[in-house]
């Protein structure tokens, strides 16, 4: 599992989880004010022309879709390409892998704030007593807070009161 605690700016410290990095991408999308696809996705340059109708061997593919071209030419048709607007740019698509935990971390990291990500039960719950600057700052007790709970929600920790 997949722990994060966000303190947003003007808000409450809160703490969820996700099972793996796909569920921590949904979940990051739910909240991202950018399409899904624009946080994180993979398509070739066919699979681009063909969401204009066309093939590579469509008599005005060229003229109709130059930077799809463009892009088959510079990688091939079939070449995965990723985007991931919070970490390449608005509309940047590369061959370089770009996996989902790390396009759902960019966007956490847009939304502001501070957070933390742990990315193993053993290490949200040694989180929960170690020293740290979120938690450690006035009121960062919520923060520290969240975790506690969220880890006593899925059994992770023992709710001793």
């Amino acid at each position: 599992m997949i722990f994060v605690v966000e303190q947003p700016e003007s808000a409450p410290a809160n703490c969820w989880f996700a099972y793996d990095a796909d569920d921590f991408l949904r979940k990051v999308c739910a909240q991202d004010p950018l399409e899904p696809w624009a946080v994180h996705d993979v398509i070739t340059a066919r699979e681009l022309l063909d969401l204009s109708e066309r093939t590579p061997e469509s008599a005005d593919a060229r003229s109709a879709c130059p930077a799809i071209c463009a892009l088959a030419d510079a990688h091939g048709w079939d070449t995965p390409l990723y985007r991931a607007d919070h970490l390449l740019g608005l509309g940047q698509l590369r061959p370089e892998p770009v996996t989902p935990l790390d396009a759902g971390l960019a966007a956490l990291q847009a939304r502001g704030g501070q957070w933390r990500v742990y990315g193993h039960e053993d290490v949200a719950l040694a989180a929960v007593d170690a020293p740290d600057a979120l938690f450690d700052a006035p009121g960062g007790w919520r923060a520290r807070w969240a975790l506690r709970e969220q880890l006593i929600a899925v059994e992770v920790l023992a709710d001793d009161h």
